[in-house]
């Protein structure tokens, strides 16, 4: 279960306090520099290729091992690194039956003195079996990509009470089959600056502009678009255990070869830490993003509501869930008709700490897409076990 897949741009508005550029650690990779991660599970698939009809379902054997790395340089300067590697047999997938996927992370944080900071972080992913599959593909065609994303950001303060930082995002995709790549391969950047206010102790408040550019490989011409956003928000600290984020704006959209649009951004999320390793975050984001046809929809304009639970029902016992919302409207291109849709995802999983070094999980993810365009509709259900051992 991917826990953290309802936050696409939380993680690019999130405001550092000064000095704070040690992300937390797993406690299994506190105290060495060096962890070496082991899993091995068996999973069920309902549909493997994410296709509106003739659904193939699959029994999945997975092994997955992955290296770790973390080290502080110096008192300024830490360094983080991982390496993991997923092993994928399918019993009854067409073609190849087993995959291999990469995630690779890198991260140099550094600490100018105790006002400036600098955060980079590069990821590249070979996904052969994505979690996310695209809706409106043709029947049982291989989704299998590579994305490479750098992060940048740069903390300073600005006067006392004023930090100002400057951030950038870089995303990049490539598909394995030819006539997705000719379709969606593209890259997307996203640059930022950002002055935060401390207004008060608990409140901060923060304006922003965004510059979005989506560049596709083919045919940009009639598939390119440009964004700009003006932005004000809040950040506050509503209690010791709760937190709150606020994001407003507009975002102004120029389409290459389309109608430009113009529309508000929404961005809202909160989090309530009401035990110790259990706590519950909600949120809603509305925003265009980019989609699976691109060659009769510019992009689609989504609502999300999401709600992630973390529960630790006793000490080597934890339980977590998510669940996303997602009611859309696809935008036609000239002589084609908006298409309304609405996207759930569930996802669950309860973990046992057999001791420091051992645990099993059991994982439950729903997907559904019921769209006013019978082939873009999607069912999907994954369930499994699987055993961790780290050293």
């Amino acid at each position: 279960m991917e826990v953290t897949q309802f936050f696409p741009l939380l993680g690019f508005l999130a405001v550092q306090p000064v000095l704070a550029v040690y992300a937390p650690i797993p406690e299994q990779e506190q105290g060495k520099q060096l962890t070496v991660l082991v899993t091995a599970g068996i999973s069920h698939d309902s549909n493997i290729f994410g296709a509106a009809t003739s659904a193939i379902s699959s029994t999945v054997y997975t092994f997955s091992p992955e290296l770790k790395f973390n080290s502080s340089l110096t008192d300024q300067t830490f360094v983080s690194a991982s390496y993991k590697l997923t092993l994928d047999h399918f019993t009854e997938r067409p073609g190849d039956k087993t995959l291999d996927s990469h995630d690779l992370m890198g991260r140099v944080a550094h600490a100018f003195n105790a006002n400036t900071n600098i955060d980079i972080t590069e990821t590249y992913t070979v996904s052969k079996n994505p979690e996310s599959l695209l809706a409106g593909v043709a029947i049982n065609t291989d989704q299998s990509f590579k994305r490479n994303q750098l992060d940048g950001r740069f903390v300073t303060s600005l006067s006392g009470k004023t930090t100002g930082t400057i951030k950038a995002r870089t995303v990049n995709y490539s598909y394995d089959n030819a006539v997705l790549a000719a379709s969606i391969d593209r890259t997307e950047n996203l640059y930022g600056v950002e002055i935060g206010q401390a207004f008060l102790p608990e409140v901060k408040l923060v304006g922003e502009y965004r510059h979005q550019d989506v560049n596709y490989r083919s045919s940009g011409s009639t598939k390119d678009k440009q964004s700009d956003f003006l932005i004000g928000g809040v950040d506050y600290n509503v209690a010791r255990k709760t937190t709150a984020t606020g994001r407003l704006g507009y975002e102004w959209r120029k389409r290459d070869g389309e109608r430009s649009s113009a529309t508000p951004y929404v961005e809202l999320s909160s989090k309530y830490d009401y035990a110790e390793k259990s706590f519950i975050t909600a949120g809603y984001i509305y925003t265009f993003e980019e989609t699976s046809n691109i060659a009769t929809y510019t992009d689609t304009k989504v609502n999300r509501f999401f709600v992630n639970v973390q529960h630790a029902v006793s000490a080597l016992i934890v339980a977590s869930g998510s669940f996303s919302y997602e009611p859309s409207t696809l935008q036609g291109r000239r002589g084609v008709a908006d298409v309304d849709e609405k996207t759930t995802r569930l996802g669950l999983a309860l973990s046992y700490l057999i001791s420091k070094n051992w645990s099993l999980s059991a994982t439950f993810d729903h997907d559904n897409v019921n769209s006013d365009s019978p082939t873009r509709d999607l069912k999907r259900d994954r369930y499994g076990v699987s055993a961790s051992f780290s050293f």
